[in-house]
């Protein structure tokens, strides 16, 4: 069986390498083979041997995981509102050349996208994150799947016309022997701990809190979600598959989710999607309103019950899902939104739900949905411009990608993207975190402080605090 499925590869591989010397043009190569299980953590240490950038994902209630390494191809966009435009335009035009073999049109198989955007592309970006531009998406050089209970690896090569198939192959081969060694890697069997942690500016933070209600006091905005960051120094480096680990085992219903530009890792916990598509199904959810999660059985349903009925939240969570509806009814057909929300409870916290459904217009595609969705009121506000305007000139913090659309997408027409929330920008010993609120013309900034370290602990917890 090892035999036949190595003689498919070297013939679709030297079909490929034809390909490309006689069209004299480059063209990506992707190629997917079913394997035998194989530890996704572990694949994710050896791409740090060979010194490979990773991605992951993993979906929330699902049976769906993604890891990849090295960058077979990459796509980007410059600092604009077209941004989405012409990261789908790259995506179109690499794969109308592609020379693809996935026999099992299985979600993440095939070529497949990982990546995201800044959360505003006006904003001017700071030293935090230089490593990452306003818009960023790797073809893994591979990509190792778990999905529907079985494993499969894409192997994405990017082909130049100079070229040889025995050079190819070499490397091909090499990396994918390396890769998939399940052998453990050695340990200093030191854990990670928190060795200071600084919060930047908590005072200032609320002085804007009391100017955006002093503005919604006298304009028609509405909302202004203020975010802020905190500072953490480790006593040793963070080891990236581990922290990936903690976080899918202790952060269930989460998307999981992590992106390494240079030494620098974006990875986090977010509760919230943005937009599932499949062929022309769409799901986008709602999840806006936050609680803390009860100590008893009795004390954890008051809190839930206090939720759904809190005037606050509901008009908060309201707001959200009128702008999903009303984008959804310009880029989709058959829109479907329950009459109220349900309560979603996730381990340290609880937030209002409400899923919406619809089916895509053929001339549209997952990045029309996500500008138009982006950024929600739950991560922006409202009136969205407004909102945004008073963000950019006052809030301290340079998001980055956080609270922005990161996500996969793939030729077999699937994609999602969730919201990156519950995040942290791991660099080295260091690492920030951050939380945000929506803040409305009566919130009080000592209630909106405490909200934000509420939501700060389940990545505090994964990253050495006991």
């Amino acid at each position: 069986m090892i035999e036949v499925k190595e003689k498919q590869f070297t013939a679709e591989l030297e079909a490929a390498i034809q390909s490309v010397h006689t069209d004299q043009k480059n063209k990506l190569f992707s190629y997917t083979e079913k394997i035998n299980p194989v530890n996704l953590y572990r694949f994710l240490e050896k791409s740090a041997d060979l010194k490979l950038p990773r991605t992951f994902w993993s979906s929330a209630n699902e049976d769906f995981q993604m890891a990849g390494a090295g960058h077979a191809f990459e796509l980007s966009a410059k600092a604009s509102s077209s941004r989405y435009e012409q990261v789908e335009q790259e995506w179109h035009a690499l794969l109308s050349d592609a020379v693809i073999y996935n026999p099992y049109h299985v979600s993440g198989t095939g070529v497949v996208a990982l990546g995201g955007f800044s959360f505003d592309p006006l904003k001017p970006q700071t030293k935090l994150w230089e490593n990452f531009p306003c818009s960023h998406f790797s073809i893994p050089s591979y990509i190792l799947t778990h999905a529907e209970g079985n494993y499969y690896l894409t192997l994405n090569r990017f082909i130049r016309t100079d070229e040889t198939y025995a050079v190819v192959l070499e490397q091909l081969q090499d990396h994918r022997q390396a890769l998939l060694n399940n052998a453990e890697n050695k340990r200093d069997g030191s854990a990670l701990h928190i060795q200071r942690k600084t919060e930047i500016d908590p005072e200032q933070w609320k002085e804007t809190i009391k100017k955006a209600t002093d503005v919604m006091k006298n304009t028609a905005v509405d909302k202004i979600v203020l975010a802020r960051e905190v500072r953490l120094h480790f006593n040793q480096s963070a080891n990236i598959p581990d922290i990936l680990k903690r976080l899918v085992d202790t952060q269930p219903n989460t998307y999981v989710f992590g992106y390494e530009m240079g030494e620098d890792c974006f990875l986090g916990a977010t509760p919230e999607r943005l937009v599932k598509v499949k062929d022309d199904e769409v799901l986008s959810t709602c999840l806006a309103g936050t609680a803390p999660r009860g100590e008893t059985m009795e004390e954890d349903e008051q809190i839930a019950d206090n939720l759904f009925r809190d005037p606050k939240n509901r008009e908060e969570h309201d707001y959200v899902v009128q702008m999903i509806r009303n984008t959804m009814e310009a880029y989709c057909t058959d829109v479907n939104v329950p009459s109220e929300p349900a309560v979603h409870q996730y381990k340290t916290l609880q937030h209002l739900y409400t899923p919406v459904r619809a089916k895509l217009k053929k001339n549209h595609r997952i990045f029309s949905i996500i500008s138009g969705l982006h950024p929600t009121p739950a991560l922006g506000g409202t009136p969205r411009q407004e909102a945004l305007a008073f963000i950019r000139e006052n809030e301290l913090l340079d998001r980055g990608w956080y609270g922005a659309p990161i996500g996969w997408m793939d030729s077999n027409n699937h994609g999602e993207f969730a919201v990156a929330l519950r995040s942290a920008l791991i660099q080295k010993d260091e690492a920030s975190l951050f939380a945000g609120c929506g803040i409305v013309e009566n919130s009080i900034p000592e209630s909106e402080y405490e909200e934000t370290n509420i939501k700060l602990m389940p990545m505090l917890s994964v990253l050495g605090v006991d």
